[in-house]
């Protein structure tokens, strides 16, 4: 093993050490499932906001929208940046206060149980659907962490991927095990200020390795319409149209974080609701400048193939690894640097995988075993269930991540449809229109959960004007759904409405 490969190492064991250690400080303050699920609701406004974002920026933004741009040009990772940024702030803007306010009155700690609650159902059958629907889509959004990680290993130090992979999820699951929702948040603010540095030290690198901002724009150039928005690379070296309803669809993106369950918690969790405009500020200006710095790192990628300080023919996806692996030969202090870029991207993942964890386990343990089937247990017996299910779920992630040619950033978008479109609308009548009924509720969520599969399995494969995002036409037709079938079923009790009338009071 060559020093470089040490100091990578040590500084990657360091701050995995550190992640348990908070994970390890947390679990003594755990002393029910509210707070192993949502912290107690004290979460400050800075934690609030880079632990959502930090959560929200899984994998996909330092290998998922590098690695596009690498390959494709900047047309596919840019209007997906924007309808992200958009979506984020839109998100904090309507979103943030009223379900923190709303989740408070009626004592809901999860986003099944805020559904069923928020309807008054009684039977838990929406926290049953919800909680199936978090499962289904999260174990794979979780699987690819996991994968990322273990890419992430293989490539460096040429150990075997599965084992790199395992690794990685077990240190994943330890703190998040010990430590849950709080230990999750602070480590994530923690990972948002490492990928922060990650992302500024590469850009700054690899410009000055590739012969200045000049020759990374002119390398660029040399590509057939690398920098169109109109127009996109078709990964063999031609191009090819991205016109105006790809780019609707791929906007559609911003339309996810309605029904994101690991960022919707977040705005649950927070100490003081007055303080979510700072928290706005803060996650909106991060989110714009990281994603912008994301591509531009794509881009930096392709200038230092072109002047030849990187050998082609590597995944587009691991494009900061090799960038990484080239500043560890300048020495030990650069090996080190190296080794905090390469943590960035552990952050990354790690960020996102404690938060999916800690939602699919809710699902679960509190919304199926406790609350659906009805199940007595002590705070001790609570806990114990909760931090099993934890690591049931990410047993069944890995099986799923042994799969080392699954590409991270369309497991993720195909998670995020699923979220968005099966939970985005209903969160968003739930808050804002009073007549939603249980039933409406019940088939918005159901057709935009299947929607997502039908359309991209049969309906896409049409082509032509159906080759759109999944999340775009799932969106809509959950929508519908909702309107139609609330306005055909009894209107929501007296009990329901004068409840959404209360909160719309507080947050005036």
């Amino acid at each position: 093993m060559t020093t470089a490969q040490i100091c990578i190492i040590v500084a990657i064991v360091v701050y995995l050490a550190a992640m348990v250690a908070i994970g390890a400080a947390y679990s003594k303050k755990n002393k029910n499932t509210d707070d192993f699920y949502l912290g107690g609701r004290k979460l400050g406004p800075l934690v609030t906001a880079m632990s959502a974002e930090a959560s929200d920026m899984s994998s996909y933004l330092l290998m998922g929208l590098p690695g596009l741009a690498v390959v494709y040009g900047i047309a596919e990772a840019s209007w997906t940046a924007i309808g992200l940024a958009v979506g984020t702030y839109i998100n904090w803007l309507i979103v943030a206060k009223r379900i923190r306010l709303y989740s408070q009155k009626i004592n809901a700690v999860t986003i099944p149980e805020f559904f069923s609650k928020r309807f008054h159902d009684n039977a838990r059958v929406l926290s049953l659907i919800a909680a199936l629907v978090i499962i289904v889509f999260f174990v794979p959004y979780t699987a690819s962490g996991f994968s990322a990680c273990g890419k992430l290993f293989s490539s460096l130090f040429g150990v075997n991927y599965q084992i790199a992979m395992v690794v990685s999820a077990v240190i994943i699951v330890l703190y998040t095990t010990l430590g849950g929702f709080s230990a999750a948040s602070t480590t994530d603010l923690i990972q948002s200020i490492v990928m922060t540095i990650a992302l500024f030290v590469v850009v700054g690198f690899g410009v000055s390795q590739a012969g200045g901002f000049n020759a990374v724009l002119e390398n660029a150039r040399q590509l057939p319409d690398y920098f169109s928005l109109t127009s996109t690379g078709d990964g063999v070296g031609g191009v090819k149209p991205y016109g105006g309803l790809t780019i609707v669809s791929t906007l559609a993106w911003g339309l996810g974080y309605f029904g994101m369950p690991h960022i919707l918690l977040r705005f649950m969790a927070i100490e003081d609701s007055k303080k979510l405009k700072t928290s706005r500020r803060i996650a909106s200006v991060w989110v714009v400048i990281s994603m912008a710095v994301a591509i531009f790192i794509g881009t930096v990628g392709v200038g230092m193939i072109k002047s030849g300080v990187l050998s082609d023919g590597f995944d587009g996806e691991r494009i900061i690894i090799e960038i990484s692996k080239h500043l560890s030969t300048f020495g030990i202090f650069p090996a080190l640097i190296a080794g905090v870029i390469l943590s960035g991207i552990l952050a990354a993942t790690m960020s996102t995988a404690d938060s999916q964890l800690l939602a699919a386990s809710s699902s679960a343990s509190q919304d199926i075993f406790i609350s659906f089937f009805k199940v007595k247990l002590s705070q001790k017996k609570a806990m114990l269930i909760a931090r099993v299910s934890v690591i049931i779920i990410s047993v069944i992630a890995v099986f799923i991540a042994l799969d080392e040619d699954s590409s991270i950033f369309r497991v993720v978008s195909f998670a995020w449809a699923g979220f968005g479109a099966a939970f985005g609308p209903l969160m968003l009548f739930s808050l804002f229109w009073k007549r939603t009924t249980k039933a409406g509720a019940i088939a918005g969520m159901i057709s935009g959960g299947v929607m997502v599969f039908v359309w991209k399995y049969a309906i896409a494969k049409l082509g032509g004007v159906f080759d759109i995002y999944e999340l775009l036409p799932a969106f809509l037709i959950s929508s519908a759904a909702i309107v139609v079938i609330s306005l055909l079923t009894k209107a929501p009790d007296k009990s329901i409405t004068d409840e959404f009338d209360a909160v719309r009071a507080m947050q005036n």
